[in-house]
């Protein structure tokens, strides 16, 4: 049995703020820079976020830029953790948000592999069956003692992609439909991505890609300015989300 909840989450996050003054010389800016240092102030960016997820749910995030879409995913996933509220959760997780991080340039692909095998929970023997199977998908076989920063941008997406999809998990949570390299590796890389959604209990995918949501997900989770403003099946979340879209296009026209 597959599960994930956010239970009343909310993050706040510092920022640094410059007391606003008058213009005037380079001089006195300068002085201003050294002597009255930013004010730290702390901004809610998701707030009393409240949820179910359930085995079979296809839950798409959707809503504007800013509105905490990509926030919500990292805390979904572990990246964060929540100023207030917490995560329920049963089964294993998987998250496709940056498949490019936590490289590391100098190790060769192999380390690379065992590095983020690592960081992703995967137990040493697991990792010993893996490295031969995501080299051969990543096409990067022959390089299996390169170091990293040899590859071309493309290589490392096509790596980063292998290793993030090379196992099965029971949870995925997703940054957009994530193409992964050059045009020769797309259909392959599509393929995968398909059968590890279909293998998925649960799986919360954001985009901005209406026709990609009616598709894959069941229901809708509209986010505006950190807070939910409709969660229930897909369709009427997007025609929500519609609404908002217009009234922004309609307030700055």
């Amino acid at each position: 049995m597959a599960f994930l909840a956010a239970r009343h989450v909310s993050l706040e996050l510092p920022v640094f703020r410059q007391k606003d003054s008058s213009p005037g010389s380079w001089l006195s800016m300068l002085v201003r820079a050294a002597f009255e240092p930013p004010k730290r102030e702390f901004r809610t960016i998701l707030d009393d976020i409240n949820f179910e997820a359930n085995e079979g749910d296809r839950i798409g995030i959707v809503g504007r830029n800013g509105a905490g879409k990509s926030t919500l995913l990292r805390i979904l996933a572990g990246a964060y953790q929540p100023t207030r509220g917490w995560l329920d959760m049963t089964g294993s997780r998987q998250a496709l948000l940056n498949i490019s991080l936590g490289f590391n340039n100098e190790a060769t692909l192999k380390e690379n592999i065992y590095l983020r095998g690592t960081a992703m929970g995967m137990r040493t023997s697991q990792l010993m069956d893996l490295v031969v199977p995501v080299l051969e998908f990543a096409e990067l076989a022959e390089k299996a003692n390169d170091r990293l920063k040899t590859l071309s941008s493309g290589q490392r997406m096509r790596l980063g992609f292998a290793i993030a999809t090379a196992v099965q998990h029971d949870i995925m949570v997703m940054d957009e439909w994530i193409g992964a390299g050059d045009a020769a590796f797309i259909t392959k890389a599509k393929d995968r991505m398909l059968g590890r959604v279909d293998g998925a209990k649960v799986v919360i995918l954001a985009s901005h890609n209406f026709q990609l949501m009616k598709e894959v997900c069941n229901k809708g989770l509209l986010l505006e300015r950190g807070k939910i403003q409709y969660f229930g099946d897909i369709r009427p979340a997007l025609r929500e989300y519609e609404k908002i879209l217009h009234a922004k296009v309609e307030a700055s026209s």
